[in-house]
């Protein structure tokens, strides 16, 4: 998959760049899934740019596609893969790619037949970086196979990247318990005494930054500067106080919607990004960049059940998080089409409503978009990449190939 930055922006024209990928995948047959080839360069491109020379770790979950990351990682300032599962990491650590050679797990594991895989691997223990924040994380290994039995093993920590503010209160996901500077340092004291463990890096994930649209919401930007502000100065200290305990190789943060206060960051030395990559229309509603659509996907109309109404056989690609309107998959060609507010995307069928309705045929495809970028992965087998007009190939999923990690 050829990665080289593209010259022009056709996907800026919908008139032009939905009938182009339909042509191009005229002769396949509903629902499949596309990754326009010069859209992802363009935002692998755009990425880096954003980084400014801070390495980028990228974000598996965000992506599912081996091909994919492959070749992302064969970029020039890309470098190692934040996994979603251990099994996952031990999976692509034992490929024998020298791309992934570095691997960390963004969440702890409870997983004990992988964590058995990855203490079984030599290759693979000297590849991958599980992710603790407590203890109990520890204990899970070592009642797998007792230090001195196994081989060492790499550990990362996590900071609570999440803004706690007066009237705000926690803003922010639920990750890490480990919100103070001093708690990460206590806990890194644990890792660096136990035996059989060794501290390598430290993570912390801003999503109330990183994942939180904010171009149309002045008091969102306002919130992300002052959490901005604040973390810096919380992480900064942090990091000051683990360095006093172990070597780190790695201080791993950020993400697709914050990679630019990540990296004003001095104490951070790599940032995570993966779904800026295929831009899903989640991305669509930042201020400070908008990702191509590299990724979509065409469903089939089979009904034409009354005037103004098309349905399309399946749809119902919902995607995870809180409930509402922007968890659908974004109907995107032909254009003014909407769900009906009873059925929205359904499980068989999807109605959709909307003058542009009125020239569809059963036959005709519809071209959507997922809300996140990985998710999409999880309802094909494979994906057909496009360039130039033309499908220029294909590419398993994980699922493809046999591998469903969550």
């Amino acid at each position: 998959m050829d990665l080289a930055r593209p010259a022009a922006a056709p996907w800026n024209d919908p008139a032009t760049w939905w009938p182009s990928l339909d042509e191009a995948t005229a002769a396949l047959d509903p629902a499949f899934a596309v990754v326009a080839q010069d859209a992802l360069a363009a935002n692998a491109h755009d990425l880096l740019d954003r980084a400014a020379g801070l390495p980028i770790r990228v974000a598996s979950k965000s992506v599912r596609v081996r091909g994919v990351l492959d070749a992302v990682l064969a970029l020039p300032g890309y470098r190692g893969v934040l996994a979603y599962t251990l099994a996952e990491a031990v999976w692509l650590a034992t490929t024998g790619d020298e791309r992934y050679a570095d691997i960390v797990v963004g969440y702890p594991t409870a997983d004990r037949t992988a964590i058995a895989a990855l203490l079984a691997d030599e290759t693979a223990a000297a590849r991958v970086t599980i992710m603790v924040d407590d203890p109990a994380q520890l204990d899970l290994v070592d009642a797998v196979a007792a230090p001195g039995t196994r081989p060492e093993v790499r550990v990362a920590l996590e900071l609570d990247s999440s803004f706690r503010a007066p009237l705000l209160g926690h803003v922010g996901v639920r990750r890490s318990p480990l919100h103070e500077p001093a708690q990460l340092r206590a806990l890194a004291e644990h890792v660096a005494a136990r035996p059989g463990f060794r501290l390598v890096g430290v993570m912390g994930y801003e999503a109330q930054i990183a994942g939180v649209g904010n171009a149309h919401s002045p008091v969102i930007r306002w919130m992300q500067g002052r959490s901005g502000a604040e973390l810096a100065v919380r992480r900064a200290e942090a990091i000051r106080l683990v360095r006093e305990v172990a070597e780190l190789e790695f201080v791993n943060g950020g993400g697709t919607g914050s990679i630019e206060s990540t990296h004003a960051d001095a104490s951070v030395t790599e940032v995570a990004a993966g779904s800026g990559l295929l831009g899903p229309h989640l991305f669509d509603h930042y201020r400070h960049f908008r990702p191509a659509p590299a990724a979509s996907f065409a469903l089939s109309v089979v009904r034409r059940p009354a005037p103004g109404i098309a349905t399309l056989l399946g749809g119902g690609w919902i995607a995870s998080g809180p409930s509402g309107d922007d968890r659908l998959p974004l109907p995107v060609w032909p254009e003014g089409l909407s769900y009906l507010p009873r059925e929205a995307a359904g499980e068989v069928q999807t109605p959709l409503a909307g003058a542009a309705a009125d020239g569809l045929r059963v036959g005709d495809r519809v071209w959507l978009r997922h809300t996140k970028a990985g998710e999409l992965a999880e309802h094909v087998d494979r994906v057909h990449v496009v360039a130039g007009g033309a499908i220029v190939g294909e590419e398993p999923t994980y699922r493809g190939e046999g591998k469903t990690f969550l």
